[in-house]
């Protein structure tokens, strides 16, 4: 299979290079990721500013944009045939319930499906000895399972895994997106030379970490597989909208 590796930590980030060492085992992979770490980015597309390819020399490609522009560039114009597949990650942290909407990672993802082909991204859900081998481990068996269960024109799969060793993990749980808490305000302070600066605080707490979540499951040792669609509709809302929208 070929695959079309990238992330939102930056080419440099070790997240992305287990991944690949792991995926290169059983298929071709190439890697075309931000020179940078872009986290928080979203789908954001580099329209105001020319694109430049670099290739390095452990043989990744770094591109001066965002996740989603590393995945554009990497189909439209390195790659001679189309990848089978496009993968994300590893990113370094969770990306679970409201973390999709900035995710850099899963937009990547989405990017990728968003131009026809199949796609998913990774997450590990911890920042302090990073179990990152187990996240690989645990994509390249949700892979070799996507042979026989192709994903529908209209969803990617966000994965997220718990940062503990491969022998720990539980199993694998299909869930929904649960929800967190309002985030702590930004944080106000001054830089060096005196000047008012702002950062943002710490992520929300959960909200909606009850069972078939995503939370739910990485809190219980379980690796969490969610399919998001691309299609963002209330389709339950539509006729009663309807009814108060008429003149």
């Amino acid at each position: 299979m070929k695959i079309l590796l990238s992330n939102d930590d930056g080419v440099h980030a070790r997240g992305i290079s287990v991944l690949f060492d792991y995926l290169s085992q059983e298929h071709q992979v190439t890697v075309v990721a931000p020179d940078r770490n872009c986290s928080g980015m979203s789908n954001a597309l580099s329209l105001q500013s020319p694109l430049r390819l670099q290739q390095m020399q452990n043989g990744f490609y770094a591109v001066n944009g965002t996740p989603s522009d590393c995945v554009q560039i990497g189909i439209s114009h390195l790659l001679e045939e189309e990848p089978d597949l496009v993968v994300s990650g590893i990113n370094h942290g969770p990306n679970l319930g409201d973390d999709t909407i900035y995710s850099g990672t899963v937009a990547a993802a989405l990017e990728g499906r968003h131009m026809g082909l199949p796609a998913l991204a990774v997450s590990l859900c911890g920042k302090q000895n990073e179990q990152f081998e187990t996240a690989a481990a645990m994509t390249c068996k949700i892979i070799q399972r996507l042979a026989n269960h192709p994903l529908s024109s209209d969803e990617i799969l966000n994965i997220n895994v718990p940062n503990i060793a491969l022998e720990e993990i539980k199993g694998i749980r299909a869930t929904r997106q649960g929800r967190r808490h309002r985030a702590d305000t930004m944080l106000k302070t001054l830089d060096p030379f005196g000047q008012t600066i702002y950062w943002y605080g710490k992520l929300g707490a959960e909200a909606d970490a009850g069972k078939g979540t995503d939370f739910d499951a990485v809190n219980q040792g379980y690796c969490s597989v969610t399919p998001l669609s691309v299609d963002m509709t209330v389709h339950q809302h539509i006729e009663k909208m309807n009814t108060w929208l008429k003149p």
